[in-house]
Formats: structure tokens, C-alpha cells, sequence
């Protein structure tokens, strides 16, 4: 069975560095997939690539979804395809309420249950605006909330819980898991290994290539030794 997302040989450049290097990467559908790596190593540029973001486009490789070759599509047309990124830093939307911008994006009178399950109260966020008055975490909780009530096939969690205090923290892997159980594959891109454990399978990456693939305790156990042997042989400590 072909994998939902298949990631062949991609590079990615950007100002003239090579932040993608023929990266390697499959994910099954209707699996929680988590990608580990340290801050620079090119977690949310390979979310963008996938995405199709202005200014991601690969300068080798292939991105195939669902069978599809995505290198030629825009982001409209991938988010048609039912591709979907939670951004590490949520919008704000002066003007529009919760309520508002959840049914944009929700499949049938959804919306109270999708702010359930990431841990708010309807009757208190409904009618607040998406705006500076609501804070980072607060707005990352709203923004899972959409992923959830939209269904798509691929969820890109950049960073889910940045900004997301302790008590809030179930909330947003029950919402995690909720898209699963929904139907959604979710890429959930974190460097927390107590986030990522909540996943079935992972991928390490480092210097913007996987370096490590398979069972996620497998996966864990490597990067938590704060070192990896690159593809050329060399030992870096990205701690």
C-alpha cells in the first residue's frame, strides 16, 4: 500500500543555504506521525515545503500525496487536496469571532464540540473575537480547534503546543488525537519528546535530513542522546 505523503530526495534552498538535503520521509495513512529535531534543523521549512508556501518550493526531489506529484501545485490547490498546517506562531483576526472563524472551517454544527476538546469552554470563547485580547496559547488551542472541525486528510501541527501551559497540554494531544480518530494523517512536528510520545511512529531530523525512522520509543531514544551520526560519517551535538 503507497503511503499518503512520500517525501523522495527533496532539497530546499533558501538565501543560498541548503536547508533541505534529498530528505527522505513516508507517512502512512491514519497515523499520528511525529518529526523530532532541534530548533534549526529544518522542522517548520519542511512543513512549508509540504504546504507549498511562498517561497518553499524544492530544488530536488519529488513530493507525491496521495499518489499525486505536489511540486507544480500551489497552496490553494494542495489545501483542496486536503493538506492543512496549524502554524507555530497562530493568525490573529481582528473583527472575527471564534464562532465565526470555527465555521468557516467546520464540517456541520461542529464547533462547541471542537472547542471542547481542546480544552475550552464554548460559552466563554464564542463570541471573542481572534484577536490580541485572546493570548498565544489560547489562539494555537482555536487554531487546532479549525484543523479538527475541518477533517483534512494531512494535519501539519507545527509546534502544537508552543505557548500551551501545563493544564491545557491534554487538551491538545485529546485533540490530536481526535483528528485521528476522525479520518486525518497528522504530521505533528515538535522537539518535546513527552509530545512526540503520544505518536505512533516518528522521524529524526538533523542538518535537514532524517537521520532516524521507525517506532516512536526507537526514535525517542536517539534523539534524547543529544547527538547523531550524520549521512557523512561526521558526529554533531545539536543540544
Amino acid at each position: 500500500m503507497n503511503p499518503l505523503l512520500n517525501l523522495c530526495g527533496v532539497c530546499l534552498e533558501l538565501h543560498g543555504r541548503a536547508v533541505l538535503n534529498e530528505l527522505n520521509m513516508e507517512l502512512p495513512a491514519g497515523e499520528i506521525h511525529a518529526l523530532l529535531g532541534a530548533n534549526g534543523a529544518g522542522k517548520s521549512s519542511l512543513a512549508y515545503l509540504i504546504m507549498g508556501c511562498t517561497g518553499y518550493q524544492p530544488s530536488g526531489g519529488e513530493i507525491l500525496f496521495d499518489g499525486q506529484r505536489l511540486n507544480p501545485l500551489p497552496i490553494q490547490s494542495r489545501a483542496r487536496l486536503g493538506i492543512t498546517l496549524a502554524w507555530q506562531e497562530p493568525a490573529r483576526f481582528d473583527g472575527l469571532t471564534v464562532r465565526d472563524y470555527l465555521r468557516i472551517a467546520a464540517h456541520g454544527n461542529e464547533v462547541e464540540e471542537c472547542l471542547m476538546r481542546v480544552g475550552l469552554d464554548p460559552a466563554l470563547y464564542l463570541g471573542r473575537a481572534v484577536d490580541k485580547t485572546l493570548s498565544g496559547g489560547e489562539r494555537k488551542r482555536i487554531e487546532l480547534a479549525a484543523v479538527l472541525a475541518m477533517r483534512p486528510k494531512l494535519a501539519i501541527l507545527d509546534e502544537p503546543t508552543a505557548g500551551i501551559d501545563l493544564l491545557s497540554l491534554d487538551g491538545v494531544v485529546g485533540s490530536i488525537e481526535a483528528m485521528m480518530a476522525s479520518g486525518s494523517t497528522v504530521l505533528l512536528i515538535t522537539h518535546q519528546a513527552d509530545v512526540a510520545a503520544h505518536a505512533e511512529r516518528a522521524s529524526q531530523i538533523c542538518g535537514g535530513r532524517i537521520v532516524c525512522q521507525g517506532k516512536t520509543p526507537d526514535v525517542l531514544a536517539n534523539y534524547q542522546r543529544r547527538v547523531c551520526e550524520r549521512c557523512d560519517g561526521s558526529v554533531c551535538d545539536y543540544g
